[in-house]
């Protein structure tokens, strides 16, 4: 512990940390412990697809569907632990539970074959402590027992209360608390799957309630980190009931165990805290995997774009511009209900430029029924389309002296198509816009009639 302190006490020198230092030390954790902690479950993602799915949201090559989804959990769980960890909450039973919930994200089946050849199911509950019995089979073949289902509610009860009235004596040093959590919840086993996940996840809960940083169990370590956990069972004993109320003395393999980890933790923050580099004998070749797999990915989605064409302008037009123009001219023609412009303009117009030069008027009469080849050629060949409006000067009695001019419009490009108005934005072909963003668009002409006319009320 006194190597603990003297590494947390510089640790604490340097903060708070630069932006662009704590940046890549919180990249760099994110990805170390979702990576680490979900290989030591059977994960198959590579730390590449790991990085590509959760800095980018990219997939490649045939990753398990699984895999992917357990990946993006862990990282959301890995959050609400940061969140419960700078609140002044207690630990909860209520927390843990949509903690599991959260990282399993629904209920599924398992299904296994017996020594005879026959098939059994059951079904794991998110969120939901055990139904059924759960065990392991240890190194040397025997059967290990974890708390019955009917134990396991009481069990975890004396759990939270323990941690949280212990928290507060502060008898126990910080290495001491995370590893008799840790050893006690999982002589529990409280759930069916996902005890491990969420084991490291509170480790790392109470580390972060105390201002340390967090560790990261190496899927390569997964040997070690288990041989001292079953040193500990060995120690304890076989007995469920006395795994979840375990003594410090006898599990001192797994404290030292959990300092090893935090020491690692606090001198890589300390070297990114000083600027230095915080990667590790291995990940150039990571890098080069990541790169490798990009440039796949881009492949992959350069041959799957959708490019300019006439079937994705008529799309286009269909989708997107009519449907908004249409409510544009009703909005208009709503004002003039009430007001009787003195002169109103209305127009569609497609350009085969990217501006509104030349072009064909009443595109949306000719749309509906197209047979008109110069309209279809226009159409095809379509750089841009505008709808134009001008009102101004209502007649009498009112005789409100105002002009307004306004225009919306898309232009067409080789591998996109761009939405002008309050949007402001790229959108893909084959992609439209919501219908939440067309009604943005009516809301802020609306807004635009309504002041231009109260000006001059």
């Amino acid at each position: 512990m006194p190597t603990i302190e003297k590494l947390y006490n510089e640790w604490k020198s340097f903060l708070p940390l630069k932006d662009d230092d704590q940046v890549r030390l919180s990249q760099k954790f994110m990805l170390e412990f979702n990576y680490n902690s979900n290989h030591l479950e059977g994960n198959t993602l590579t730390y590449g697809q790991t990085e590509l799915l959760l800095l980018f949201g990219k997939v490649v090559d045939a990753a398990n569907m699984k895999d992917l989804e357990d990946m993006k959990a862990s990282n959301v769980g890995l959050n609400m632990v940061k969140e419960q960890a700078l609140s002044e909450r207690p630990l909860t039973e209520t927390f843990i539970r949509q903690l599991h919930k959260t990282i399993l994200r629904e209920d599924y089946t398992v299904y296994r074959q017996l020594p005879g050849g026959q098939q059994t199911s059951y079904v794991v509950h998110a969120g939901v402590y055990k139904t059924r019995p759960n065990s392991v089979i240890t190194r040397t073949g025997e059967q290990f027992e974890y708390a019955s289902p009917e134990e396991t509610p009481a069990l975890m009860t004396d759990l939270i209360q323990w941690y949280n009235d212990e928290e507060q004596r502060g008898e126990l040093i910080l290495p001491e608390l995370c590893a008799l959590f840790h050893y006690r919840y999982i002589r529990i086993h409280p759930f069916e799957d996902g005890n491990g996940r969420i084991a490291r996840l509170l480790v790392n809960f109470i580390l972060a309630r105390h201002g340390y940083p967090m560790i990261v169990v190496k899927s390569a370590d997964k040997d070690n980190y288990l041989n001292v956990l079953n040193i500990c069972d060995g120690n304890v004993g076989i007995v469920p009931s006395d795994g979840a109320h375990a003594e410090i003395a006898k599990i001192r393999p797994f404290v030292e165990y959990i300092e090893h980890y935090m020491e690692n933790a606090l001198v890589l923050c300390i070297k990114a805290a000083k600027g230095e580099s915080i990667e590790e004998d291995d990940d150039f070749m990571k890098e080069l995997q990541i790169a490798q797999r990009m440039k796949k990915q881009q492949d992959a989605e350069s041959a799957s774009l959708k490019h300019k064409c006439p079937e994705e302008i008529w799309n286009v037009l269909e989708y997107v511009y009519f449907p908004i123009s249409e409510s544009l001219y009703k909005v208009i023609d709503d004002a003039d209900h009430i007001f009787r412009f003195s002169y109103k303009y209305t127009s569609n117009r497609l350009s085969k430029t990217k501006e509104a030069k030349g072009g064909l008027d009443s595109v949306n009469k000719v749309m509906r029924d197209c047979t008109d080849r110069v309209t279809r050629d226009y159409v095809d060949n379509a750089q841009s389309m505008w709808f134009t409006c001008e009102i101004r000067c209502p007649q009498e009695p009112l005789r409100l002296d105002f002009k307004m001019e306004k225009s919306f419009y898309i232009s067409f490009f080789d591998d996109h198509y761009f939405v002008d108005g309050i949007l402001n934005k790229n959108f893909p072909y084959g992609t439209y816009p919501s219908n939440d963003e067309k009604r943005q668009i009516v809301s802020q002409f609306k807004k635009e009639v309504l002041e231009v006319i109260n000006k001059k009320m």
